[in-house]
């Protein structure tokens, strides 16, 4: 009978979907430390989210007067003038 080897990584319970995972990461964001299993569960706590369509942003996106929006198209529907994606 083969024994498994021992894992070499500490165990951490993501706090989006609770799983209990030893490739678990940490985010330090905003002087919070967060634990996620996957790039996923990371996005879904994460992103923000446009102010327009409600889309979580993963991408660059825009950020108008404290508001995030998912592109120029978006902030313009809300009333922000001026607003350009960057090509």
């Amino acid at each position: 009978m083969r024994r498994s080897a021992p894992t070499l990584w500490r165990m951490a319970r993501c706090e989006v979907c609770g799983n209990d995972y030893g490739m678990s990461f940490e985010v330090h964001a905003q002087g919070a430390v967060h634990v996620f299993d996957c790039f996923s569960c990371a996005i879904h706590r994460m992103a923000p989210i446009c102010e327009h369509c409600r889309v979580q942003i993963i991408g660059q996106g825009v950020e108008v007067e404290g508001a995030w929006y998912c592109g120029a198209h978006c902030a313009r529907a809300e009333g922000k003038a001026g607003i350009v994606d960057k090509v």
